[in-house]
């Protein structure tokens, strides 16, 4: 459970920098759109997946750790703590990588692209 968490985690980051959007190409000169894309993609990479990942994952572990310290026996306490940093810092990469998507497509129609997805 805990390494098919972290592989998950691990592939939400990596696929943060890759996103391109979905636009309407009608009419569009391919290689301006490369390089706004390649700007908005930078502007993006300002925010950081990991950081919130981290934060996630710290926050989730204090909330398992609590929940298991007044419901449960040490043991629980433990395990509560490490789903809910695997729960948390899954969370808080998600996060991340939807910011810079939604930096990017509204990079991209600040630009004058009809922007799709």
């Amino acid at each position: 459970m805990k390494r098919s968490s972290l592989f998950i985690m691990l592939a939400l980051l990596a696929g943060c920098v890759t996103y391109q959007p979905i636009v309407d190409t009608r009419g569009v000169d391919m290689n301006r759109y490369h390089a706004d894309l390649g700007e908005c993609t930078q502007y993006a990479a300002q925010v950081d997946p990991a950081s919130n990942a981290a934060a996630g994952a710290a926050g989730g572990a204090i909330i398992g750790a609590i929940i298991g310290s007044l419901f449960g026996s040490g043991r629980d306490t433990r395990n509560l703590a490490i789903a809910g940093a695997i729960g948390g810092g899954t969370g808080g990469a998600v996060g991340g990588a939807r910011v810079q998507q939604d930096i990017i497509r509204r990079c991209m129609a600040g630009r004058g692209y009809n922007v799709l997805y």
